[in-house]
């Protein structure tokens, strides 16, 4: 035999067992996916998702009137996509009801850029979807009015076509916060109440984007339970496997919770988890935003999921406080949600917020069954 031929066979080997190798690992992430749930990960979330920052001269005018409100508000995102690749496994969205359209497609700030005597910003909504009835994408109405998604179905439909394109991620949270108050400025648009026809809606409007078998709703979890809440004492949330592609909303607001659940006990039919009182027949999803390490790791472990924030206002992302966002990433919290994340690093200082390795997520530090492990969940960033 040549040594060409034995180096030949010898290198059809060599690929074999590598071969071999990943698909030996490939069924241990297949079997893991089959036992470890929805609330036994953690991941990183970004905060206010969708929000795109100032322009130049609103930023300028900002500056000049109110310093300290800037302040708060002086972060941005890329658009969600490029936040999914990156690694965000949990989105905010802030979304104004607009039933008859029109209420927000005219922002104070415009008209305030032009009598401060500056440039004009590039065009605020050129394709006129403003216009249009629908839910609106952005965070504060008059002032903070810039986002990488308008509408939200512009958002979600950005979501699904991510999600299309890599069928096999870990489910996507999508944190849904109502908007209802009134900035300070005396002519600020009067934001439209989220009444009980309005969250009607606001459903129908996710499900004209998502279909069913996309989403893990209430309904999938609570299953033949008589409460939500009994459920996931129970720990009947998804496996993995069954959540893999697959997006959760749930809901930022608890003060307006009853309005959600008025006729849907146990949010039976609805598409979002409340932000309830833990307890409630519909608790299955709260916010412990500011909570100790003992009071998010309790309620971890009696089933439910818990989101929580590391940093807040650009505080710690100026100062590299790293404080807020170690008890967080070492917290049972399901979902810890920044505006700095991987990909989004503060301009300031070395502040981010980010798993170890380059992990998208890993077994969750309180609730991971034994022998859980963290690369099977997801490549590492690094590796895409």
């Amino acid at each position: 035999m040549t040594i060409s031929k034995v180096t030949g066979i010898s290198l059809a080997l060599a690929l074999f067992a590598m071969g071999g190798s990943a698909l030996a690992q490939q069924m241990t992430a297949a079997q893991q996916d089959q036992r470890v749930h929805v609330n036994e990960i953690q991941v990183v979330g970004s905060h206010n998702s969708y929000h795109a920052g100032f322009p130049p001269s609103a930023r300028k005018l900002m500056e000049m009137k109110n310093p300290k409100g800037l302040h708060g508000l002086d972060y941005q995102h890329a658009p969600l996509a490029d936040q999914l690749s990156g690694g965000v496994r949990q989105i905010e969205i802030d979304v104004y009801a607009d039933t008859k359209g029109g209420r927000y497609a005219h922002p104070a700030i415009l008209n305030m850029v032009t009598k401060a005597g500056l440039p004009a910003d590039p065009e605020f909504d050129p394709h006129h979807v403003m216009d249009k009835p629908g839910f609106k994408v952005l965070h504060v109405q008059d002032i903070d009015v810039r986002s990488t998604c308008m509408t939200l179905i512009a958002c979600l439909t950005d979501v699904r076509s991510w999600s299309k394109q890599h069928p096999q991620h870990l489910p996507i949270f999508i944190l849904i916060e109502t908007k209802e108050g009134k900035p300070e400025l005396p002519t600020s648009t009067t934001p439209e109440p989220f009444t009980a026809p309005v969250f009607d809606a606001l459903d129908k409007e996710i499900r004209s984007v998502f279909k069913p078998k996309e989403m893990i709703t209430p309904d999938d979890v609570r299953g033949n339970s008589a409460t939500l809440v009994e459920a996931v004492h129970a720990g009947k949330w998804p496996t993995l496997a069954e959540a893999r592609g697959k997006v959760i909303f749930l809901m930022d607001q608890r003060h307006v919770e009853p309005i959600y659940t008025e006729g849907h006990p146990s949010l039976r039919g609805r598409v979002l988890f409340t932000n309830a009182e833990p307890g409630a027949p519909d608790a299955a999803f709260t916010e412990e935003n500011d909570g100790s390490l003992a009071e998010i790791d309790a309620l971890v472990k009696q089933g439910y999921l818990v989101r929580t924030r590391s940093d807040e206002s650009t505080d710690q992302a100026r100062t590299d406080d790293t404080t807020r966002r170690d008890l967080a990433l070492s917290s049972g919290a399901h979902m810890i949600s920044t505006d700095y994340p991987a990909s989004e690093p503060s301009r300031w200082t070395k502040y981010v917020v980010e798993l170890p390795n380059g992990l998208v997520a890993r077994c969750n530090p309180v609730t991971k069954p034994a022998g859980c492990v963290d690369k099977l969940l997801a490549p590492p960033i690094s590796a895409r």
